[in-house]
């Protein structure tokens, strides 16, 4: 698909950053609505649920960032065959500079020797992009805003784990995933949703386990073993008391997606990309059409 290269998608891509980072979607939203009828008068679980919705009901109106920490962009993109990645590569790093500029996006590119900010979120990998080229006709883009403050209380465990009495199994997975919301406590800015990963390498584990996070809450696993265990964890997650913020109360969690990869005999690791409740993803569909392109946004 040629065709596509001619077209200068910056513009539209600039308008995925601006929902991304502006309008929680809509599930996400939903759930946080009804987390505040779960938990008691007048706490301070409801208050922070309370001021949550209030303030994602204010940035949907403003257009302002959703969180102070606009965190890091992750992009995956899904081309036809004869799109050049090269150049949809520079349109995302300039939607991502005109984004920053718009103050959709908060400078967060920090260069790791020198410690200076690029200044519009542009620097060495920043921001992520992963291209999968597929046999569709049209290009799919999904993108990603992961909060420092989550991304922090991510953490990748090795099974087996003795201390956890975490064997290499599905109950294994269970105890270190639980264990890894008990140490987050409210320093991920609760109630998250985990995208968990099980095998694979230590990296490739890690991109797979955010690769979750673009799930929507209300689907439903097609591995059944792995669909049981979300909702297990998810339940038994809630039961920790952490609560929103961790000020206590009856929702830690919002979602829980289990996504599994071939790994070596010797390794067993399980990946949690911890999401905070901002779990802010959009997505824009590109389709040529006679002399154009149509963008829908999702």
């Amino acid at each position: 698909m040629t065709e596509f290269n001619s077209f200068d998608l910056t513009e539209n891509l600039v308008e995925l950053v601006r929902r991304a980072a502006t309008i929680l979607p809509a599930d996400m939203e939903g759930a946080l609505s009804k987390a505040t009828k779960k938990e008691d008068a007048n706490s301070a679980a409801e208050g922070a649920l309370n001021t949550i919705l209030d303030n994602v009901k204010m940035a949907r109106e403003n257009s302002t960032p959703i969180c102070q920490d606009t965190g890091t962009p992750i992009f995956e993109i899904f081309y036809p065959l004869g799109v050049s990645t090269r150049k949809v590569a520079d349109q995302i790093r300039d939607a991502v500079a005109i984004a920053t500029e718009r103050s959709y996006l908060r400078p967060n590119a920090v260069d790791s020797l020198t410690g200076q900010n690029s200044g519009d979120n542009t620097g060495i990998d920043f921001p992520t992009m992963h291209f999968h080229e597929w046999d569709e006709d049209h290009i799919h883009v999904d993108l990603l805003l992961k909060g420092g403050g989550c991304e922090n209380v991510s953490t990748q465990y090795k099974l087996p784990n003795g201390g956890l009495g975490a064997g290499r199994d599905l109950e294994g997975v269970r105890r270190v995933v639980l264990d890894s919301v008990y140490q987050a406590q409210g320093k991920g800015c609760a109630p998250g949703v985990l995208g968990v990963a099980i095998g694979g390498d230590r990296g490739a584990s890690y991109i797979k386990s955010k690769e979750q996070l673009f799930r929507k809450l209300e689907d439903t696993n097609p591995v059944p073993e792995l669909a049981e265990l979300e909702e297990r964890i998810l339940e038994e997650g809630n039961e920790l008391g952490i609560g929103p913020m961790g000020f206590g109360g009856k929702t830690t969690l919002l979602g829980v997606k289990i996504g599994a990869l071939h790994r070596l005999p010797a390794s067993y690791f399980v990946s949690i990309a911890y999401m905070c409740w901002a779990n802010r993803r959009a997505s824009m569909d590109v389709t040529l059409t006679d002399d154009n392109v149509e963008v829908q946004y999702a």
